[in-house]
């Protein structure tokens, strides 16, 4: 079987916010629901199982009596579908919970009780009720020992009850002569299988907030199960909880989690097979990650937990920025440890945390971006001293090679945001002196003081930060504001050089669906370019900087060449063609477009499900000079690589309603007729693709794969795609195959 033409690199995702949505298999495997799909992890994600076609609400591994690696996952889905993931197919099929003699099932709801049924004559009939918990029951779990069932529940009522059950035996010792305090005994029977009885073990208070989650210890290697209960809370934190060897009173053994900030808890939670790391996951979709040894946090794979509207490349190609509709903007890089020749990809900053929705961004330089939200406002960050450092050591590159001649001294340490506040502000040197002694001070002297800032701390890293760290210490500092758009924005473009940002909003009429264009230097407004008649989906600069290339809504393009560019005033960009109504290609909205690297060809893609090529960009007529490629969905996203093919043919990536990437070659043809311009290469198979509509797609600007070296390195290319699933995805692509 031959090798497939696009290799999963990275995939960045969060689990999904909701209880019961992550499992920890005994084969070392993490299993996790990320929107629309189950992914598999274990240190990186490197199977994401595609199937439902709605949000995954629970996912739990079919666990072996024997303890061995499970062969079988299920899911369950708001498309109600419950999935068994076996290592060939999947089946429809309900698990329950045995031990005892009889199947036992218990299911805890609103009613904030807890009801047990029993399997008789192939139906589950209610035998018994457990009172106690006085608001919603989130978990309930089972564990065995010695023989007995030990079940725990957890509410809103921020307790934890464990209850006991077990077989009554047919004599028990008379206790009629010394006085004895036992709990109540709830006693049923089942026919031909004797008498049972449920005790309420202990009630577990420590939590300051509902308890969303449960997990017992799991068994390891056919030992009897320990009695050691995790605990996970919307007080962000965990509790491991066990009875006292001498006493046998249940106590709390350890809390972790986290301390201040403005995030909410713990959805659920999971201990390793072996006991000695254990995961949360939080209400953002966060994975946090300890072990055992010191109880500090680990590093873990992050990523958006809304539609992941936009990315970028650094000119460099050694990291990628992410915007995102959960209102965030991350920085993800490869991590090159000493000694170790695997390369994985993570999060390293966390730049912008904002009120709005974001939808686009755009570099202006190594380490700085413009950013664009469902708001009016443009706003430019610059990266801070902290992350160039930590950049540096994480990507085991030399500081002075990155800043190149650059003086770090003037930078700003990090930034942190007022309480109340969208802004990220500066912090240097000297703030960070003044904020270590108004700590020590604990005087409140005025309301303000009383809800201060989030307040940056320095790192020092040599591995990606953890979760706590994202959200507070690795926010890059806003300097400037961009106001001119009437409406919220919806699109960002640079040009090669790095000079000029150009910007359009949303838009339902001709005088707001003008483009405006920034300069970089001074960031005032140079021009305002009308001429589409609604919203400007995206825009796109030559590679030689002189012509900008603009798709809308209206399903027309127009081309804008640049003046003089050597002239020493700023040069203007003037209508050079578009297309009208009558004599537009395209039927459907255009979603995207792009250069070709000799700036010689631009692409669109449209709803209508057609690619089409322009070319000759500088002649006297700009004309369609490929056939009309009908990619069977809509294009949602299109891009081309940067580099030819071994044959002199243009690659091109494009992205599809459907969540697919198919890859196609084009090179100049006479006959256009026949459509064997185009050839298809590739695509992504079902566990490749995305589960919703690929939004962008962009090519590595340099040749290679971003972490590694060696001359091989030039017959790779890398393709980055983010997707309304919450995934962002690199791939490598061997084009020297192709």
């Amino acid at each position: 079987m031959a090798a497939p033409v696009m290799d999963t690199c990275h995939v960045s995702c969060c689990a999904n916010r909701t209880p019961n949505v992550v499992s920890w298999g005994r084969g070392g495997l993490i299993a996790f629901g990320t929107c629309n799909s189950v992914a598999l992890y274990n240190p990186r994600v490197g199977t994401v199982l595609n199937k439902h076609t709605g949000r995954v609400n629970a996912v739990q591994w079919v666990h072996q009596q024997d303890c061995s690696p499970e062969t079988q996952l299920v899911s369950g889905g708001s498309d109600n579908n419950v999935v068994v993931w076996e290592k060939q197919d999947g089946k429809v099929c309900v698990r329950i919970i045995t031990s005892l003699a009889v199947p036992v099932l218990a299911c805890g709801g609103d009613a904030s009780r807890v009801h047990l049924y029993v399997q008789l004559n192939g139906q589950f009939q209610r035998l018994l009720t457990l009172t106690g918990h006085e608001d919603w029951v989130r978990c309930v779990e089972w564990a065995t020992k010695d023989g007995e069932l030990w079940l725990a529940s957890c509410s809103q009522d921020c307790l934890i009850r464990v209850w006991r059950l077990f077989a009554k035996t047919a004599t028990e010792p008379d206790q009629q002569a010394d006085a004895v305090i036992k709990m109540k005994e709830n006693v049923f029977q089942v026919s031909g299988d004797g008498e049972f009885a449920v005790t309420l073990e202990t009630v577990l208070a420590g939590h300051e907030n509902w308890v969303y989650g449960i997990h017992w210890q799991p068994p390891c290697d056919s030992v009897e199960q320990p009695l050691k209960l995790l605990s996970a809370s919307m007080d962000k934190t965990m509790i491991l909880w066990g009875p006292e060897e001498d006493s046998g009173m249940w106590v709390e053994l350890v809390r972790v989690g986290e301390v201040g900030g403005n995030t909410l808890g713990f959805y659920g939670c999971q201990m390793s097979p072996d006991g000695f790391m254990i995961l949360a996951h939080a209400f953002h979709g966060a994975l946090h990650l300890w072990h055992c040894d010191t109880w500090r946090p680990s590093v873990v794979i992050s990523g958006h937990f809304n539609a992941v509207q936009d990315l970028s490349w650094d000119p460099e190609g050694e990291f990628i920025i992410t915007v995102g509709s959960d209102q965030t903007t991350r920085l993800f890089t490869p991590w090159t440890r000493n000694g170790c020749s695997e390369i994985t990809w993570h999060e390293i900053s966390r730049p912008q945390i904002h009120g709005y929705d974001m939808q686009c961004l755009t570099m202006v330089g190594r380490f700085q971006f413009v950013s664009g939200a469902d708001e009016k406002v443009l706003r430019v960050f610059k990266a801070p001293r902290n992350f160039v450092e930590n950049f540096a050591n994480i990507s085991c590159t030399s500081l002075e090679k990155l800043l190149g001649c650059n003086d770090i001294a003037d930078l700003p340490e990090g930034a942190s945001t007022p309480a109340l506040g969208l802004s990220n502000k500066a912090v240097f040197q000297g703030d960070l002196t003044s904020q270590s002694s108004q700590q020590d001070s604990e005087d409140f002297n005025s309301l303000s003081d009383q809800y201060k800032e989030s307040y940056f701390q320095p790192l020092k890293l040599t591995e990606p930060p953890t979760e706590d760290d994202l959200l507070q210490n690795t926010l890059w500092p806003e300097v400037q504001k961009l106001y001119g758009h009437g409406f919220e924005m919806f699109c960002l473009a640079s040009d090669s050089e790095r000079t000029v940002v150009a910007s359009a909003c949303k838009a339902s009429k001709p005088e707001h669906a003008a483009i405006l264009l920034w300069s970089t230097t001074s960031w005032k407004q140079l021009q305002s370019l009308p001429c589409h008649s609604l919203t400007v989906t995206q825009m796109a600069f030559s590679p030689n900087g002189r012509l900008l290339l603009t798709v809308s809504r209206d399903r027309t393009w127009s081309l804008w060449r640049r003046g003089n560019p050597d002239s020493d005033t700023e040069s203007s960009f003037s209508l050079y063609a578009n297309t009208s109504k009558d004599t537009a290609v395209h039927a459907r909205i255009i979603w995207s477009c792009d250069w070709s690297s000799d700036s010689k060809y631009f692409v669109t893609s449209s709803r209508d499900k057609k690619v089409v090529r322009v070319g000759e960009c500088e002649g006297e007529s700009v004309t369609p000079c490929s056939s009309v490629l009908d990619v069977g969905d809509s294009a949602t996203a299109v891009s081309i690589c940067p580099y030819l093919c071994s044959d002199q043919s243009y690659l091109l990536a494009v992205g599809l309603e459907n969540g697919k990437i198919v890859l196609y070659k084009w090179r100049p043809s006479e006959d256009l007729s026949s459509g064997a311009d185009w050839s298809r290469c590739g695509e992504t198979d079902a566990c490749q693709s995305h589960t919703l509509t690929v939004k962008r797609l962009r090519w590595r600007p340099r040749p290679g794969r971003a972490g590694h070296g060696g001359n091989e390195e030039r017959a790779w290319v890398q393709l980055a795609s983010a997707g309304a699933d919450h995934v962002v995805k690199i791939f490598n692509i061997k084009i020297s195959a192709l």
